[in-house]
């Protein structure tokens, strides 16, 4: 069968708060939702260039990195003064590269025999609308646009200023013969070619907030590479985990995985220093989560094990005072996203931060148990330890809104989310009849969060010496056990309630969320292994990875956002709670089917969800319209998966490495290097014997890496082998 590559029918190009959306060609239509957007806020909503009124036709185009692109254009016949230009004699190739701001370069060559004169002309407008009302396709207009051209410096400025609220883009011009003119709205360069002669021009793009001003890169594309950018790019491939492997598809996927981790990486300004966190994804998450981050920081521990710190910081900054019910914000409660647009400005919408979430707050301590066990630094702990008192009490006070033990959620805001956990589309929590969940909900993963949570906070505790505290917790984790196995268990299913409604009933209605229970620990043994059957069901599992829900169920649509489709994240951490349980064949066959969907995707690159539609022969992975690509926690599902394979399990604070592989017949051999634990760095290669896996050290003190069995099922202690 010839390989398949299902990409998304646009370029991006992002960096930091800078994201371009545009058309194959480079150019951005009017009425769509590509733009130049800077701060959750479109800068340019229109992007064309024309040779005499005549747009250029597409050749090919790309991106170089996630920073910079190139595209390739060719001429129509062009009608001129001194004649015909005849098609495809005249090259174009624009070229750009965004370190906040954005370097653009258009090069032009004359392919033909004959001189060629011919008006270049280039549209920009900006109609500066909130991200939000470009993703809804609803754009109202607001505040006041001007625009001056200078020719003093060759310059198009362009401000919106709606009171105290601004944003503005300057195009400066150099590095040409050709002095552009500014008239009808567009920048003309008139332009003369020679047989085989060149024109070149740079466009600078400073994009600014009404306080601070970004600078466009100085120098051209070519050079790219030394710019910051370029630089942070380098040092996060080199500090990063390396993965050698004879399946060119895991290879493939694992290098693209880095990649895209490595384009999210969002600076924001923590109390002390500027810190580097996982972005959601592109083009509608560039912005600061509480979920998204944290996961993303979760599936990274092990390749990149400083990455958690920046996130635990700036959820701490961010870490609610008051109760706010606009903003569903509590006391203790960690944020679910911080916008930076006109709208959450104006609190039009509540995001400015909005708390919304009912599992951030949960994930924080997870997150700061697992960066411990990766660094081994005792410090962190203490640095955070009166964030994680808060995010305790928050769990105990606030989430468990009825005192019945159990975390539930519903938004108090007008403007707040129906649903809080990760599955929060406005129908994602449905009964099995179709019809939406009455709240106040408890979905069945939110109670083994806490249950791990727990567990993990008793072991932090211990190492602060706070043993009684930790005893209490350790309680507190064992009754909440029972509870819930009591109350969420129905034994004809063989499954466990997806929730319990606002009038505590089951919620009988099959779907991913029990597949987190296992990765929580809060399933008994003997249970485990329905759970895992169920799951591996031909309903659930679509051969390209496990459903969100049920194909037997009445709102199943593998085309809907998650009530069908296939979230590879979601994939990653069930197969985590499958090898806990000791399930190792079922987690492979669900890392086989990611695997296998990626290479249907644009150079391997996971998309945030695609469709649910069955493997077939004739069949491939369809990915879901609107789907972010990269996106961080779907690029991190490689990595999860790669984890549950070779059973890593770091435990930097007695200076130890734990493995525990379980190599698949598709995947007989991997070697890691630059793997870090604390202050160590080991290489070790795995491979697959006769159905049986080993490993060996090959750099780093070979007495501190050892075989331990990752299943430890609700147990958590000791082997520490989920993240």
């Amino acid at each position: 069968m010839i390989e398949v590559a299902v990409g998304p029918p646009h370029l991006i190009t992002n960096q930091g708060h800078t994201v371009l959306v545009t058309e194959p060609d480079g150019g951005i239509p009017l009425h769509s939702q590509k733009g130049l957007f800077f701060r959750d806020t479109r800068l340019i909503s229109h992007w064309s260039i024309c040779a005499n009124g005549e747009h250029w036709q597409l050749l090919n185009g790309g991106s170089l990195y996630h920073y910079a692109c190139r595209v390739f254009l060719t001429n129509p016949e062009i009608s001129t003064e001194r004649g015909t230009v005849a098609p495809h004699t005249l090259e174009l190739v624009l070229s750009r590269s965004i370190d906040e701001g954005m370097h653009e370069d258009i090069d032009i060559l004359n392919h033909g025999m004959t001189p060629v004169e011919f008006n270049l002309e280039l549209l920009i407008q900006s109609d500066f609308a909130d991200i939000f009302e470009v993703k809804a396709e609803k754009i109202v207009r607001r505040g006041h646009v001007a625009s001056r051209w200078s020719i003093e410096d060759s310059s198009l400025r362009t401000t919106y200023r709606n009171k105290d609220f601004c944003r503005e883009i300057a195009v400066r011009i150099s590095g040409n013969d050709s002095p552009p003119a500014y008239a009808n709205g567009r920048i003309v360069f008139a332009i003369t070619l020679k047989p085989r002669q060149s024109w070149h021009s740079c466009l600078f793009y400073e994009l600014g907030d009404g306080k601070v001003r970004t600078k466009a890169p100085s120098c051209c594309v070519t050079d790219s590479r030394s710019l910051q950018v370029g630089l942070r790019l380098e040092e996060w491939h080199r500090e990063a985990l390396k993965l050698e492997t004879t399946n060119e598809l895991v290879g493939r996927a694992f290098k693209q995985a880095i990649e895209d981790v490595g384009s999210l990486r969002l600076p924001i300004e923590s109390k002390d220093r500027l810190q580097f966190v996982p972005a959601g994804g592109v083009p509608w998450f560039v912005a600061l989560f509480g979920r998204d981050s944290l996961i993303a920081s979760l599936q990274n521990a092990y390749v990149h094990p400083h990455f958690a710190r920046g996130i635990l910081d700036v959820l701490g900054d961010y870490q609610a005072a008051d109760h706010d019910e606009y903003r569903d914000a509590e006391p203790g409660k960690i944020l679910h996203e911080l916008r930076l647009g006109e709208l959450a400005y104006r609190n039009v919408v509540p995001h400015s931060p909005y708390y919304g979430t009912a599992d951030a707050t949960i994930l924080y301590l997870i997150v700061l148990h697992t960066a411990w066990r990766c660094s081994g630094d005792r410090n962190l702990l203490e640095r955070h330890y009166a964030t994680a008192e808060r995010c305790l009490h928050w769990i105990e006070r606030y989430g468990d809104r009825d005192g019945d033990g159990f975390q539930e959620y519903a938004t108090r805001s007008p403007a707040g989310y129906e649903n809080q956990g990760w599955k929060d589309a406005h129908d994602a929590v449905l009964d099995p009849d179709g019809s939406p969940v009455e709240g106040p909900k408890a979905l069945c993963e939110l109670q083994g969060y806490v249950y791990d949570a727990w567990m993990r906070m008793a072991e932090i505790l211990d190492e602060l010496e706070k043993h009684d505290a930790a005893r209490a917790l350790r309680d507190k984790a064992a009754t909440l056990f029972n509870r819930f196995n009591e109350t969420f268990w129905d034994e004809e299913a063989g499954f466990y309630a997806y929730a319990l409604d606002g009038k505590k009933r089951k919620v009988l209605t099959i779907a991913s969320n029990p597949g987190h229970c296992l990765w929580s620990g809060i399933v008994p043994r003997e249970r485990a292994g329905r759970v895992v059957q169920r799951l591996m069901a031909s309903d659930m599992s679509s051969g390209w990875g496990i459903r969100t829900l049920s194909a037997g169920h009445p709102a199943y649509n593998p085309l809907s956002y998650q009530n069908g489709s296939v979230w590879p994240h979601d994939n990653g951490l069930i197969a985590l709670g499958l090898r806990r349980y000791g399930f190792a064949a079922e987690a492979c066959r669900i890392a086989h089917d990611i695997f296998a969907a990626s290479k249907c995707f644009a150079r391997h690159q996971m998309p945030e969800l695609f469709a649910g539609l069955p493997r077939e022969a004739m069949n491939f992975p369809v990915q879901h319209l609107g789907a972010n690509v990269p996106q961080a926690w779907a690029a991190g599902s490689i990595l999860m998966l790669l984890q549950a394979i070779l059973g890593v399990m770091p435990d930097a604070p007695r200076d130890r490495l734990n493995v525990d592989p379980c190599l698949p017949d598709w995947l007989p051999d991997i070697t890691v290097r630059n793997l870090r634990v604390g202050e160590r760095k080991f290489d070790i290669r795995f491979w697959r014997e006769k159905a049986e896996s080993f490993f060996e050290v090959l750099s780093g003190e070979r007495c501190a890496v050892s075989r331990q069995n990752f299943a430890t099922g609700p147990t958590l202690r000791h082997a520490q082998s989920i993240y």
